[in-house]
């Protein structure tokens, strides 16, 4: 695990990110205070999306909504018919 003042975190952001997207977490620090932990985004299974926007049916921002819906046409042809659970 790294540790970085929040001015050296800023000035190496796209690292800071690189790193995070191999696996690795840094600690980013103010005045000797630990502030914040960037790392890794934890993976969500197609399955749990899946479940909220069948959920969130009918309850959805309509500009969201026509923004999902804008999204899906674009890539119709290459869309999978079932998610992926990893």
């Amino acid at each position: 695990m790294k540790v970085m003042t929040a001015t050296e975190a800023s000035r190496n952001f796209a690292a800071v990110l690189d790193a995070a997207e191999h696996g690795e977490t840094t600690v980013v620090t103010r005045g000797g205070r630990r502030i914040a932990m960037i790392g890794p985004a934890p993976a969500a299974p197609g399955r749990v999306v899946k479940e909220f926007l069948a959920k969130s049916a009918g309850t959805l921002d309509a500009e969201f909504e026509a923004d999902v819906m804008a999204a899906r046409e674009s890539i119709r042809d290459q869309m999978r018919t079932t998610w992926p659970d990893a």
